[in-house]
């Protein structure tokens, strides 16, 4: 079993990816969703744990959960074996790789993993989803549907129109 967290504000089809790569090599993941006071986010955590499980639905693989406190810790507490996290970019890389080295120091039983992300979706954050959506603009395409209807919901302004629609068709 290996843990993917995050804050999650809101999933998108890169974490998506993330997971389902995840897959080929742990029977389980556990999306588990941090929650950091000091993070502004748009979404409770119940809204983002509603917004995950909904992403997921149907795949008893998956689960998703929210901890608190030092990530490594809550690991051992549901007794993961490996920590799961993406990478988009290079300057990705040597943050996560402080964090990986801190939660080794912290733990010797709990191994990083990183993945990729598929090209498609190396430039999709939740930021920048957030960004476009309170701008006016659609992510169709790059979110999952449940969570594109909760964005339609939560910001009206966001555009029925294809050309204000991001994706890599676009591009």
């Amino acid at each position: 079993m290996a843990v993917y967290p995050g804050t999650f504000d809101p999933i998108h089809n890169g974490h998506l990816e993330i997971i389902r790569r995840a897959l080929g090599t742990f029977d389980r993941i556990i999306v588990a969703l941090g929650v950091n006071p000091e993070k502004d986010t748009i979404f409770s955590v119940e809204e983002r744990l509603d917004m995950i499980r909904g992403a997921v639905a149907g795949d008893p693989r998956i689960q998703a959960d929210s901890f608190e406190g030092l990530l490594v810790r809550y690991a051992e507490k549901i007794k993961a074996r490996a920590i799961v996290r993406g990478l988009r970019a290079v300057s990705d890389f040597e943050y996560e790789f402080q964090l990986a080295l801190m939660n080794r120091k912290l733990s010797r039983n709990i191994e990083t993993f990183f993945l990729m992300t598929a090209h498609r979706y190396l430039y999709v954050s939740s930021r920048i989803i957030k960004a476009t959506v309170m701008a006016g603009g659609s992510p169709e395409g790059l979110v999952p549907d449940n969570v594109l209807k909760i964005l339609r919901a939560k910001f009206p302004t966001i555009s029925n129109h294809k050309q204000n629609r991001i994706g890599v068709e676009n591009l």
